[in-house]
Formats: C-alpha cells, structure tokens, sequence
C-alpha cells in the first residue's frame, strides 16, 4: 500500500506548512484552519505530516490511544498494558457523520445478542493523541459543531444517553479545511483554531509544473520518489523531535511578553486567546530555529498564522486580513 505523498515534497504553500509544523511541535497550540482553493494540497499536508511524525506508543486494544493501562477507560474492558507503536492517528470527520459516529453511542449488537450496555466509540476516541481533519468545515452542522466546541475546551468527549455514561480523553489537533466561497465559519469553531491560513492555487508557471511532475513521479514511479524524499521527511522529522525538547528550555524575555501584548491591543483582537497563540506559535517557531531565546523577529513571522481570524471586520479596508495584520505588526513592532 502506497504510503501519503510526502509533507517536504510539496510544492511551495509556505505557510500552511509553517503552521502544521507548529502544531506538531505543541499541539496546545490548537489546530489549523486553512481556507483556500480546492486542489491546494490541504489534506495532502496533513496525512503527509502525520506520516513523518514518529509513532506514538499505545496500549494493544485500548479504543482510545492510550500510552498507559491507568489512561485506558474501564469501559474498553483492557486489563493488560502492553503497549505497540502506531502511527499518529489521522482521523476524517465526514461533512455528513452522525453525533452518534462521531461521540459513540450504544452498541446496538451487543445489546440485541448479549443483552448488554457496551459503548461503540466513535471518531474522537480514534483521534486521540492525533489529528481530527475536517474537509469544508464552514459545511458542518451546527450542532456537531457545537459538540467539537465542547471537547476542544475540555479535552474530554462525555456521552450520556441510552442508558449509558461514558467519557474518554479526546484531545487531537483540529484541522479544518474549506472554501470561502461556500460560506463562512461560525466564529465560535473560529476562535478555536489555533492558527489561521489562506491558501491559493500557483501562479507561476515553473511552481506549477513542478506540482506536476512530483505527482506524476508519485504514481508512476513510486519506489525512487519515495526514497528521495523519505530522506527529506526524515531531516524535519528530527528537526521537529528536537524543537520539542528545546521548546522546554527557550527562554522567554519580558519585553517578548509586552510586545505581543502589544500587537494584540493594536490589531482589536477579541479576548485573551490571541495573546496565548501568538506566544505558543512564536516560542514553537524559535525551537525550530534552535533559537535559545524568544525575540520580537519569531513574534513577526507567526503573528497573521495567529490573528489574522482573531480581527474585527473593518468595512472600510479592503485589504485581506493577512495584509492588515503584516501592516500593523510593521507598525507596533518595526518591519
């Protein structure tokens, strides 16, 4: 079986590649939302990062990726530990899924041979410890999105009905993905992305027949593709284990803490979660420089992944949020 086309083999989207390698640096970031063209490479970054990502250790059996017996719910009826690696669970959300596919619910035969209450779980026990990847995410219904709502705060899916009462850790990074053309998102799902991207189909000539003819070589001449660019998958993969364990030790200087408060007061951003983005995502950002200390230029770089879906509408500035954002930032911190 053909492994996902690989995370560095893709072509340019410079951006929505900075963001996913973020998250997979802390993933208490929360997620990324890209929005853009169809056939722009959005899921292929995300099952391509997922694969280069090192496996996780799980318990054998345990519904819900567990790295020990103590974290795997009794309800999974598991009583040994021992563990396997896995890969890093990516998991589609369907446009269409049921709150019973997604949350879990009665497993119905079960209950009809055995005459037994046993929980069938649902998608977000599957993204534990992984990604949960929505495609067209301003299409979901209102009330899953409402249920995501809930679990993103808590970490926890909770299932109470039928008889049952269940909860499970469900804690994953979100990536949405959609086109601004078929609506906009609910701002309360909005808020809850860590990062925000806009993407766009190439332009250039060359960049486009590069896109080309790496997917051309992806099919049809799988084997030598693969060992090219396994090579490249494995650099960052390193890249990324070892900005984890820098991110432990970067310093964080107190004027990094006003500047981005700063910046936040200037751009009008809502609440206090754009001040606690921006701060995660730069800190990530100069861990994967194995930059030693937080300065104003990591803030810089990261601030319109982080607040360009935080501003306000201003009706009279056609400029795109992005633009708005970089203008502001040249402004409070200097170009």
């Amino acid at each position: 079986m053909k492994q996902p086309f690989p995370f560095s083999a893709i072509v340019g989207q410079q951006d929505m590649k900075r963001a996913m390698i973020l998250t997979a640096i802390d993933p208490s970031i929360g997620g990324v939302l890209v929005f853009g063209d169809r056939g722009t490479g959005k899921s292929t970054a995300v099952r391509g990062l997922a694969a280069l990502l090192p496996p996780i250790t799980a318990v054998k059996g345990c519904p819900v990726n567990a790295a020990v017996l103590a974290d795997c719910p009794d309800w999974a009826g598991i009583t040994k530990g021992d563990t396997h690696e896995i890969p890093t669970p990516v998991v589609d959300l369907p446009l269409g899924a049921s709150e019973d596919r997604v949350t879990g619910a009665l497993d119905i035969e079960k209950a009809l041979t055995n005459g037994e209450k046993a929980f069938q779980p649902g998608l977000l026990a599957k993204a534990n410890r992984g990604y949960l990847y929505i495609d067209e995410a301003n299409l979901l219904e209102d009330h899953i999105v409402d249920l995501l709502l809930d679990v993103a705060q808590s970490g926890e899916n909770v299932v109470e009905r039928e008889g049952l009462s269940i909860r499970h850790a469900a804690r994953f990074v979100l990536v949405g993905s959609g086109n601004p053309e078929e609506g906009e998102l609910r701002p309360q799902l909005l808020d809850r992305f860590g990062l925000s991207v806009d993407v766009a189909s190439p332009t250039n000539i060359d960049e486009r027949v590069e896109v080309i003819k790496r997917r051309d070589a992806y099919e049809n001449d799988y084997t030598a593709f693969m060992v090219r660019w396994r090579a490249e998958d494995a650099m960052l993969r390193d890249r990324i284990i070892a900005a984890r364990l820098a991110l432990k030790r970067l310093d964080t200087p107190e004027q990094s803490l006003r500047d981005v408060a700063q910046l936040c007061i200037a751009l009008g951003s809502d609440g206090l979660r754009g001040e606690l983005t921006l701060l995660k995502a730069a800190r990530a950002y100069a861990a994967f420089r194995d930059d030693t200390a937080l300065t104003r230029g990591h803030i810089r770089d990261v601030a319109a992944l982080a607040l360009r879906h935080r501003m306000r509408r201003d009706p009279l500035d056609d400029a795109g949020s992005g633009v708005r954002v970089d203008r502001i930032v040249a402004e409070t911190l200097g170009a």
